[in-house]
């Protein structure tokens, strides 16, 4: 029972990211931002229509292990990083790949101070970080590059001593004949 809860915690977590960073939207944060149009917010981002699937996967993937390496060496016992991911959509014509990497940390690792450490570096860098609370009242952030569809959201993982990273990639468009279904 508790595998299959832990399961759909993770589709929910996965179609959340997706639809959330395809729809442009961030988890209610509480914060209050301002309703007039800016220069940025007028105009859409243009989106790469030349970015394949296989690019847009090694660069979540990339990004994972960059957020990986910003947890303490010394804390690190694992990294599973997963190899295949699924499609969900953006639009009509676009699609990004979504997937995770788990990090199990020592015991005593304090996972909240990491994942905010984490936050920090984002916000120095200049990206929109995003904080609020998982299912299980864990602290959560979701780290939005401008890239349509891109994001990257950090917290406690399913079990004790996890970190998790979960991952939708910018947006793309597949090619012709390519079914969006399946493992990617």
């Amino acid at each position: 029972m508790r595998a299959r809860r832990g399961a759909m915690a993770l589709w929910l977590v996965a179609g959340s990211i997706g639809l959330a960073a395809c729809a442009g939207k961030t988890p209610n944060t509480g914060s209050i931002q301002s309703a007039v149009p800016t220069p940025a917010k007028t105009q859409e981002e243009p989106m790469k229509a030349e970015l394949t699937w296989q690019e847009a996967k090694a660069h979540a993937q990339a990004i994972q292990l960059e957020i990986v390496a910003l947890i303490p060496k010394d804390a690190v016992i694992s990294i599973d990083q997963k190899k295949k991911g699924a499609l969900l959509s953006c639009d009509k014509t676009q699609h990004n790949w979504n997937a995770s990497i788990t990090v199990t940390v020592a015991e005593g690792t304090k996972i909240q101070s990491v994942v905010k450490d984490i936050e920090a570096h984002y916000r120095a860098n200049g990206l929109n970080v995003s904080v609020d609370r998982n299912v299980n009242e864990n602290y959560r952030i979701q780290i939005d590059p401008p890239a349509p569809g891109e994001s990257y959201i950090v917290s406690e993982g399913l079990s004790p001593n996890e970190i998790r990273i979960a991952s939708g990639s910018e947006c793309f468009t597949l090619p012709e004949g390519i079914y969006p279904g399946g493992d990617f």
